[in-house]
């Protein structure tokens, strides 16, 4: 049986991925499902950071947790295999710009709703979304598009402020922000604004995770114990919501 709502499964940090690449209407996928009992017509879509499906393992094991709360849980490869090497990166000899610039939301998203419009083909009605970092952008536009029920983003990139706020506050979509309070891509700032926005939508719920910096809730060195803390945190506030809403 799936967990009730009394109870919590957490960010599963180590071990090997539990899922399996699929294709889902002919897309690249990472699928991962509940063991036992679940609700077939609830889906979790989990839309990766730059670094795409397989470079980093604490993706799929993320992915991995939000099945084991009982949530069939899909991660697209929106990237199409083009994801940004990690070790490039974080060496600062990769070209940031100009790989943003192959991957516009015309190549991508098309990616994203092969999968919805599969998924409803086998009968999943009701849909949930995930986004970190770049991958929040595409959840902020599934939102305008009304293509989801419920969203949550961590350390959100690529948002426009404040026209993007003002346009998720006016749908109903229940949205659930994880910000780093140290974030460089969705700064204080912004975050400021944000919350000026939202502070008397119902709809919408933050939590500013004090000390975070960007990519904490899907990438952050889990030996840290407080980056471990802020990620375990953001994961079960994510768990919580979706047991409310989806």
């Amino acid at each position: 049986m799936s967990l009730g709502k009394c109870c919590i499964s957490g960010f599963k940090h180590d071990g090997t991925p539990a899922g399996k690449i699929e294709q889902v209407g002919g897309v690249r996928t990472y699928v991962t499902l509940p063991q036992g009992d679940y609700d077939h017509e609830k889906a979790l879509l989990f839309l990766t950071d730059i670094y795409g499906v397989d470079t980093l393992p604490n993706g799929q094991l993320l992915a991995d947790s939000y099945a084991a709360n009982g949530y069939a849980t899909f991660m697209p490869d929106y990237l199409n295999g083009d994801a940004v090497p990690f070790a490039a990166m974080e060496s600062g000899k990769f070209d940031l710009m100009a790989w943003l610039g192959k991957h516009g939301q015309d190549v991508t998203r098309p990616f994203i709703d092969k999968v919805i419009a599969d998924l409803k083909s086998k009968g999943f009605k009701r849909f949930a979304a995930v986004g970190f970092c770049f991958g929040g952008r595409y959840v902020a536009d599934l939102v305008l598009d009304d293509a989801i029920d419920v969203a949550m983003v961590a350390h959100p990139s690529l948002l426009k402020v404040p026209e993007d706020i003002q346009n998720l506050a006016k749908k109903q979509t229940p949205f659930l922000w994880n910000h780093a309070t140290e974030d460089v891509m969705f700064n204080k700032e912004q975050q400021k604004i944000a919350t000026e926005i939202l502070k008397d939508n119902d709809n919408h719920r933050e939590h500013h995770w004090e000390g975070a910096s960007h990519g904490f809730a899907i990438r952050g060195d889990p030996s840290d114990p407080q980056t471990r803390q802020l990620a375990d945190g953001a994961f079960e506030e994510s768990v919580k919501f979706l047991q409310a809403k989806l």
